[in-house]
């Protein structure tokens, strides 16, 4: 009950937060992003995006969730729709991912994961649970890792959609996992909790506990744990054991996944309206830039460095190293969705019914060890073999 109490308090504090930015946004005239220079296409879905980030195929396809209950497969240099696939509800809870195969991974409000064809868009099979899907991650030998509401973690065999275990939590919140290099498997609980997993048995190997619900983390270099909590904090954890390395205290909720810059610096957007840049090592903050909202969108890391990150109804690109803006584009309307950054350096984001494709200067994402929600444009959510 008290876990309950604590989350739709949360809850409520948020949507006030989001139902102040629309009062606000509504007294703005009307932008036109594709008057921005950058601005490349947009795409209008038929309901907001919501939460569903962008996915990028190795053939470059743009593949999105929405909440009209549907994924589209889009070209990345028209924005022309390629195919799209029907679920039984809204996609509001899960971004896509896509297998080694090429394989299509998406959750849905219906209870279901789906396995798509992502030539045709047809369904390859489908699994049940008990509760909305969030984003799924996949094993480095193409096992399904996905939470539902049911608060239970699932892994799945992606040939057949048939069940390998299911691990039970207390509560399991809109948390992706991460993968280790070692197949460790890591997901956040609305119970408090980050959990470390054996990716072959699904046996608990050690749990660790917050202040409040726990975002979805990322992994660094020497397999140091990185997660946000709602208790006003980002940790770094020690990934064999879960021992706590260090904390830092921002001025309210952390709801989203850190990025990890080549050199370690870490990058997290807090509901204080800033993004913060922290040495990897020691947690020491390096810098701190002030977007004016609160910033629920994951930041990605392009390959000259530059950091960019959502926050109302901007897209920010910040110099990495000493937090100076380069340039902002305005969508609009508020953007929630994490980004996606393609091997020609175009950003793909998210906000209210539209995806837009941005032009930067960047050639493609950094390579460090978690540049983006996900870890790659693919979202496979798992750290690079050692």
């Amino acid at each position: 009950m008290r876990t309950t109490i604590i989350l739709v308090s949360l809850s409520i504090a948020l949507g006030c937060g989001k139902k102040e930015q629309q009062d606000e946004q509504a007294k703005i005239p009307p932008v036109d992003p594709s008057k921005h220079k950058r601005f490349l296409w947009e795409f209008v879905t038929g309901d907001g995006i919501a939460y569903s980030s962008p996915a990028i195929g190795s053939d470059g396809t743009v593949y999105v969730g929405s909440l009209d209950a549907k994924l589209y497969a889009i070209n990345p240099k028209s924005g022309v729709k390629l195919w799209e696939f029907v679920t039984g509800d809204g996609i509001g809870h899960s971004s896509p991912a896509i297998g080694p195969d090429g394989k299509v991974y998406i959750g849905s409000d219906d209870k279901k994961l789906y396995a798509i064809n992502p030539k045709s868009g047809v369904k390859l099979w489908e699994f049940q649970t008990g509760g909305n899907v969030y984003s799924p991650a996949i094993g480095s030998d193409g096992t399904v890792y996905v939470g539902s509401e049911d608060n239970k973690l699932y892994a799945i065999n992606p040939k057949s959609g048939i069940k390998l275990w299911e691990f039970e939590t207390g509560g399991l919140g809109d948390s992706s996992p991460a993968i280790g290099s070692d197949g460790t498997v890591y997901v956040g609980s609305n119970d408090f909790k980050l959990y470390a997993i054996n990716g072959k048995s699904g046996v608990k190997l050690w749990e660790f506990k917050t202040g409040s619900a726990v975002s979805s983390p990322a992994i660094g270099s020497d397999g140091t744990v990185y997660v946000g909590s709602f208790d006003f904090k980002l940790y770094a954890l020690s990934g064999k054991s879960g021992v706590k390395l260090w904390e830092f205290e921002t001025g309210h909720m952390v709801l989203t996944t850190p990025a990890i810059g080549p050199d370690g610096t870490v990058y997290v957007g807090s509901d204080d309206f800033k993004l913060y840049a922290l040495s990897g090592k020691t947690g020491y903050k390096l810098w701190e830039f002030e977007t004016g909202a609160e910033v629920d969108s994951s930041p990605a890391i392009g390959s000259d460095g530059t950091v960019y990150v959502g926050s109302n109804d901007k897209l920010y690109a910040i110099n990495g190293k000493s937090g100076v803006k380069l340039w902002e584009f305005k969508t609009g309307h508020i953007v929630l969705t994490s980004l996606a950054i393609g091997p020609d350096g175009t950003v793909y984001v998210g906000s209210n019914d539209k995806l837009y494709a941005i032009k930067t200067d960047s050639k493609g994402l950094a390579k460090s060890p978690w540049p983006m929600r996900g870890q790659n444009p693919q979202h496979t959510g798992r750290a690079p073999a050692k």
